[in-house]
């Protein structure tokens, strides 16, 4: 959280307040934050404040949630443009635009979901929607989107970019030739 004085457009300095982790960071940042642009201005006291702190029976702000709106809204808006929405699997393309926000494992992508503040589906959901993606040929219904979208830019041409989410990981147990003898020797590769 940074604190910006501007001079008309101009930026005449910037004040780190700190980075925050989590929803009970921000809103001890944002306390501090409007202590310091307040610093100094006293306080007009209408006999209004109630035990509980709060002001009439109106409890003060407080953080409850964040949602990455624009992010969410930008990435659906690609899908929508490319024609995924044929799909017609909201499961779907939550685990496609979260896997794009960071490639991760499809359990994983939940969280990444949950981050941006979006719905996320449940673990068992997602299990059910890759069945579906066999059934339904979502890989034909993909392709057949992405040739018409190709074929609609302006140059009409069909360019291909290959995005891989896949991780692999190998654990194999060898056997070493040491000084005294014969010794196994584990090998991860990712």
């Amino acid at each position: 959280m940074q604190i910006v004085h501007k001079r008309g457009r101009q930026v005449v300095g910037i004040e780190h307040i700190g980075s925050a982790h989590d929803d009970a960071e921000l809103a001890v940042l944002m306390e501090i934050g409007r202590q310091q642009l307040h610093a100094g201005q006293g306080v007009l006291d209408l006999g209004m404040e109630t035990p509980g702190g709060s002001v009439s029976g109106v409890e003060r702000p407080r953080v409850v949630g964040t949602r990455s709106q624009l992010l969410w809204d930008v990435l659906g808006a690609a899908y929508d443009r490319l024609g995924f929405r044929a799909v017609g699997d909201e499961a779907f393309q939550a685990l496609v635009l979260g896997r794009v926000v960071e490639p991760t494992s499809k359990a994983d992508t939940l969280r990444v979901l949950a981050e941006l503040g979006v719905p996320a589906p449940s673990l068992r959901t997602v299990f059910r929607m890759l069945a579906r993606c066999v059934e339904r040929d979502y890989r034909g219904l993909l392709a057949t989107a992405c040739l018409a979208h190709s074929a609609g830019t302006p140059a009409g041409r069909v360019s291909l970019v290959l995005y891989d989410c896949t991780t692999l990981y190998f654990v194999s147990r060898e056997l070493h030739q040491t000084g005294d003898g014969v010794a196994p020797a584990l090998t991860v590769a990712a």
